[in-house]
């Protein structure tokens, strides 16, 4: 705690940082999702290399080496795909998401009619399914709208997390400046 304490202003960086990204979300979503692609690209196709190297160096002592060069080799292409054809890539993820909420909404549906017998308010979990089926569809159905509700969503996010760490950093700061023992032995504890 002693440490945090005396960085406070390095919680107060992150905060700023936070909130400088959840603006930018704000007011540049489409730059903002075109960097967030962009570095999913680069994370894809770093790890892509990464899985092929160690599926290559294991090819003597593993008879499953070839399921990491496989899956290397549909990462470095998800990662060409998203660095150098950012638009489809987004119009893919926001696809991946729409099946995803379609997909665990009628499972949740499913399971609220299998319990409706066992449980009581069994109504509400049928009623998160049908609400994550209608945003699937909605991202189907218009996908650059649900691209930048997930931009402004993250923004969001971003800006509550900031606004909280620079709080944090800001209460830091008053509590080392409230104890005399920080600022003249910084590490020692009270007994």
């Amino acid at each position: 705690m002693t440490n945090l304490i005396q960085n406070w202003w390095l919680v107060v960086l992150r905060g700023v940082a936070a909130i400088l990204f959840g603006l930018a979300a704000f007011l540049w979503p489409g730059l903002t999702l075109l960097v967030l692609v962009v570095l999913f690209g680069a994370y894809a196709l770093a790890d892509g290399l990464i899985a092929v190297i160690t599926g290559l160096s294991h090819a003597k002592d593993s008879q499953r080496w070839w399921f990491f060069v496989l899956e290397g080799l549909v990462g470095i292409t998800a990662g060409l795909i998203a660095l150098f054809r950012p638009g489809m890539a987004t119009l893919v993820i926001v696809a991946v998401i729409a099946a995803w909420a379609i997909l665990t909404g009628i499972l949740e549906i499913a399971a609220a009619i299998r319990l409706r017998r066992e449980i009581t308010n069994e109504w509400l979990l049928a009623v998160g399914g049908i609400l994550s089926v209608v945003v699937g569809v909605l991202l189907i159905v218009q996908p650059l709208a649900g691209s930048l509700a997930i931009v402004w969503i993250i923004g969001a996010y971003s800006l509550v997390f900031g606004i909280t760490l620079v709080s944090l950093g800001v209460r830091l700061r008053s509590w080392q400046q409230s104890d005399p023992s920080q600022k003249l032995y910084p590490h020692s504890h009270s007994i």
